[in-house]
């Protein structure tokens, strides 16, 4: 018997479907994970890397579809069919799990729209790639801008304070101009982005458009992959733009309507985060108690001391507190209910268990939990990274309970 039920709750076709996935993590994601760490950012991307072959399995499997309805090559996932997919894909690798997680943005939120030219220019190509030719990326965070981007209520709510990367209209196109810093999650390797940039710097941060923007275009220019002390399978890197001309229908939201549209886009990437990093979390305790059962001292796997007993069941029991309020978040995306606070509060508490479990597995390793190669030294640094990513933990429960305050 395993020492958690994965299972509790689920269909038969859930079942299913974390089966399916869990081989595909196991055999694919985890596997590749290990390899990339261990390179530099230029050699994770180069021509020959494994991460093409990760990324070209996973289109060939359809997983970058996994947000799609049924009409456009999706399978129509529920709120707990995606929690499902996110945990395995968690337990696999985190930072694979982020890379092929954004690559649909751009391509989501343009198939939303339903302009029939955008379908044909910038949806359908995505829908119908299965060797990773169209790979998307998410642009909002900026060298001076971050937290309020995410915090653009209250004290924030100034003409000061906007997006530095604008988008001006000239007839029937924008012109964009600006940078995006080094954190955009496959910003070095993608071919088309969603970005926030300010349309109407009178109206602060709500007078940003959301764009797709496709990255081949003249003026458009790319940093170097950042060099991270985790989530190293995760490319990330700067892009700029300059005079850089889309037509007018490529911008998916104008101002005005920001508010509703970045609290959708905050609710399901915390969501998404959260179930990620469940999977983190599990692997932690996983790998924890297989060596707690193997390494022998005084005679006896340390299993068998009180002292590694209370902390696997401490593990355990935060383990299953995160998993259950992540279900949760993720049901609640689709329920027409109000959700943000929900999926800031499993994002938060969920890649905070993370890091603890990590932290808690490297110190059962002992010695070993230190050494590379050893999987719960990659969990560790992989972990810490979350408590930063799509939104630092401190400022997100900020905005959570200003969200919690208003339904109060």
């Amino acid at each position: 018997m395993p020492a958690i039920d994965v299972n509790e709750g689920l269909t038969d076709e859930q079942i299913h479907l974390r089966e399916q996935t869990h081989r595909f993590a196991a055999e694919v994601l985890r596997p590749g994970a290990m390899e990339l760490d261990g390179l530099s950012p230029q050699e994770v991307i180069a021509p020959q890397s494994r991460l093409w072959d990760v990324f070209r399995q996973a289109y060939k499997a359809g997983y970058h579809l996994r947000s799609f309805p049924p009409e456009l090559g999706g399978a129509g996932l529920s709120g707990m069919d995606s929690w499902v997919v996110g945990e395995e894909f968690g337990w696999g690798n985190a930072g694979l799990s982020i890379s092929i997680g954004v690559t649909a943005m751009p391509f989501r939120f343009a198939a939303m729209v339903g302009n029939p030219d955008l379908m044909r220019d910038v949806v359908m190509p995505y829908v119908e790639d299965t060797e990773a030719k169209y790979i998307g990326c998410w642009c909002a965070t900026e060298p001076a801008h971050g937290s309020d981007g995410v915090l653009y209520s209250g004290e924030y709510s100034r003409p000061d304070i906007h997006f530095d990367c604008m988008a001006r209209l000239d007839g029937d196109e924008w012109v964009i101009n600006g940078q995006k810093s080094a954190w955009v999650s496959n910003g070095t390797i993608a071919t088309h982005t969603l970005a926030f940039l300010c349309v109407e710097p009178s109206m602060g941060m709500a007078g940003t458009g959301v764009a797709v923007i496709p990255l081949s275009l003249p003026g458009v220019t790319k940093g170097k992959p950042l060099n991270k002390l985790g989530q190293r399978a995760l490319n990330q890197g700067e892009i700029f733009f300059d005079n850089v001309r889309i037509p007018r229908y490529y911008m998916l939201v104008e101002p005005g309507a920001f508010g509703l549209a970045g609290e959708a886009v905050l609710a399901g990437a915390n969501a998404g985060m959260s179930a990620t990093f469940c999977g983190v979390a599990r692997a932690a305790f996983e790998e924890a108690l297989a060596y707690a059962r193997q390494r022998v001292q005084g005679g006896v796997p340390i299993a068998g001391h009180q002292l590694v007993q209370r902390k696997l069941f401490d593990m355990f029991t935060k383990l299953e507190a995160a998993r259950s309020l992540s279900r949760l978040a993720n049901r609640r995306l689709l329920s027409g209910k109000p959700t943000l606070h929900y999926s800031i509060a499993a994002k938060v508490f969920c890649t905070e268990t993370a890091f603890g479990l990590a932290s808690d597995a490297m110190q059962i390793f002992g010695g070993m939990g230190l050494a590379k190669g050893v999987l719960v030294e990659m969990l560790m640094r992989d972990a810490r990274a979350s408590l930063i990513e799509d939104g630092a933990n401190d400022v997100l429960a900020l905005a959570g309970f200003r969200t919690l305050a208003q339904q109060a």
